[in-house]
């Protein structure tokens, strides 16, 4: 059984979702922050990652949020094809803060969590974080404001009502 505040590890076809506890140095303090449904999926470090070094390259890591991201919509049934077609709506990045702590490396498995820490009529920001499996060390610490748009006219519009329920509470 994973303890709150661990780690546990997947496989691509099986993601976890767990209760989260606040993390250390999180913007919520453990007096105001209540706990979510923390979405878990697994990052593999490939050659194609890395540099000479066998370092992640920084840009990478914008691929692995967004992978877990992705996943993350799946998973609460919502795929983003399905969102443009019967709904007229894409998800964007407006806003993204990250904190480069530690590096990944070549042949790492690493966990990407996504919690939705805020929600708006026509956006919603979560908190990601990279971390390796089995360790409680976060890598990369991501804050990423997502926008509903028209997709059409690519112009920011509400979430529709039948949407929030699933993407933006816990």
């Amino acid at each position: 059984m994973t303890q709150p505040g661990s780690i546990a590890a997947t496989t691509a076809d099986e993601p976890r979702v767990r209760t989260a506890a606040p993390l250390a140095g999180s913007p919520e303090s453990p007096t105001t922050h209540h706990p979510s449904r923390l979405f878990i999926w697994p990052v593999r470090i490939y050659w194609e990652d890395t540099d000479a070094g066998g370092v992640v390259y920084h840009a990478r890591y914008l691929h692995f949020l967004e992978r877990a991201r992705t996943e993350w919509l799946r998973a609460r049934g919502h795929g983003q094809q399905q969102l443009r077609e019967e709904d007229g709506i894409v998800f964007v990045v407006h806003r993204m803060e990250l904190d480069f702590n530690a590096p990944a490396r070549l042949d790492d498995l690493l966990v990407a969590s996504v919690e939705v820490v805020e929600s708006r009529s026509a956006s919603f920001t979560v908190r990601q974080t990279l971390r390796r499996e089995g360790e409680e060390k976060i890598l990369l610490d991501a804050r990423v404001r997502i926008a509903c748009l028209d997709a059409a006219r690519f112009r920011p519009r509400p979430i529709p009502e039948h949407l929030i329920e699933g993407i933006t509470k816990t």
